[in-house]
């Protein structure tokens, strides 16, 4: 009968584990055996057996395995979300990868000028695509919309009082509000009109000589219907205009491409609120843009060169890395291929006639069944409409745990599970990870 005494010491486990030491280091080797031990002299004070030289070896292999693991991994979305926020939102095209490893894997151009020899500026880079495919007459990247939104009210509105409808004091994800930014600039906030409407004249009533602009939020994540008005774009810059105000145009998503092409209601477009007259524009870059997080500033020139100049600017620009994706993501636009080239793109145009040939190819490995579903665009964006799918039902017992362990797998996959049964939807899986989900489902 064994009992503490059997323990073998740390040193004595070192030596038994060489491999441990040369994979991990030794001092991450020593902590894991010594958890291992801990864990099996308290086990053993509850009446457990005493574990072998063995069995302690491979739960510390256990432990630094789990340990060495990045808690930041890929995984394939079989949700049906597109733009999945838990998820990390738009996948990149490959050649905003490749971009991002041209300039990661060494030293690049981020703010030195080629031609003069000396310091550049990092501003450049994107913005000459940002006014090409948006028509404005200047841009600027920092690093979220929501940094944008703060950086556009703290250098043009601070200590001044900025208007928005009630009905556009949005949340988004992670329970950050509109109200909050508003507040975090310096802007005096002035509510106008009701949740479900507001007139022009509501804005018209609020001007006051302390007035700097007039705040538009497109309510990107959430839908009002029925007994419902707002004043049009295009109203509210000319009565901001008159008032020698400026417009502000917060539209989160920031699509570039009509999503009304493809069945869904027609998400508002950056180039149309410059059409409109809008001084600055914001929008993301992750979301339907289809690029890497960054908030994306279009507009008025005199009002760009304002923000850029303003201190918090630097406390919020984007890195070398986003604005290589960014400025490669924008190319695809500019040369018409967004549709070809971009993830995004690719599965919102996505046929219902290709996904279910997928499925159905995987039915074909995997018993189960193919069927009608739904998939969401995601992210914040198009609030209630969907794309038909197809999707892929394996058959199993117990749903939930089926997808437990898919989750748990290498690489995890993340499906979902509606009226009982597991569904996994094509339309996001990559068609280079087919043959992953096809494994995976084979494990169950």
């Amino acid at each position: 009968m064994t009992s503490l005494r059997d323990l073998p010491g740390i040193d004595e486990l070192l030596r038994a584990a060489p491999a441990l030491v040369n994979e991990y280091g030794r001092e991450s080797a020593v902590r894991a055996l010594r958890r291992a031990v801990d864990e099996a002299r308290q086990a053993a004070r509850t009446g457990a057996a005493v574990p072998s030289e063995t069995e302690l070896l491979a739960r510390a292999a256990a432990l630094l395995m789990q340990c060495a693991r990045p808690t930041l991994r890929p995984v394939i979305n079989a949700t049906g979300v597109i733009l999945h926020t838990n998820l990390g939102r738009a996948p990149l095209s490959a050649d905003a990868l490749a971009a991002m490893v041209a300039v990661g894997g060494g030293y690049s151009t981020l703010e030195y000028d080629l031609d003069a020899g000396t310091r550049g500026k990092r501003d450049h880079h994107a913005e000459r695509l940002l006014t090409e495919v948006t028509g404005a007459e200047a841009g600027m990247v920092v690093n979220n919309n929501a940094a944008g939104v703060l950086l556009a009210l703290t250098a043009l509105a601070q200590g001044r009082e900025a208007i928005i409808s009630r009905g556009q004091l949005v949340e988004i994800g992670g329970s950050f509000r509109v109200p909050d930014v508003m507040a975090q600039s310096g802007a005096i906030m002035v509510e106008v009109g009701t949740t479900n409407r507001t007139r022009l004249s509501d804005y018209a009533a609020a001007i006051t000589e302390r007035t700097a602009c007039i705040v538009r939020a497109h309510a990107s994540n959430f839908r009002v219907i029925g007994f419902t008005e707002s004043a049009p774009l295009a109203d509210l810059v000319a009565l901001a205009h008159q008032h020698g105000l400026i417009l502000l145009d917060d539209l989160g998503s920031g699509a570039l491409l009509d999503t009304a092409q493809f069945g869904l209601s027609h998400e508002p477009m950056p180039q149309e609120s410059l059409s409109a007259g809008a001084d600055l524009v914001m929008f993301s870059g992750d979301k339907l843009l289809g690029g890497p997080q960054a908030g994306i500033i279009v507009g008025r020139a005199d009002l760009i060169q304002t923000l850029k100049r303003h201190p918090l600017a630097r406390a919020i620009r984007a890195d070398k890395l986003a604005l290589a994706a960014l400025s490669a993501t924008l190319t695809h636009y500019a040369r018409g291929e967004a549709l070809e080239k971009i993830p995004v793109w690719r599965m919102i145009s996505l046929s219902p006639v290709a996904i279910r040939a997928r499925a159905e190819a995987w039915a074909a490995a995997v018993p189960g069944e193919v069927v009608p579903a739904e998939s969401t665009v995601g992210g914040g964006s198009l609030p209630g409409d969907t794309l038909p799918t197809w999707a892929f039902a394996p058959l199993v017992e117990q749903p939930n745990a089926a997808a437990a362990r898919l989750r748990a797998g290498d690489p995890p996959v993340i499906a979902r599970v509606a009226d009982d049964r597991l569904l996994l939807d094509p339309r996001t899986v990559l068609p280079e990870q087919d043959a992953l989900v096809i494994a995976a489902l084979k494990g169950l």
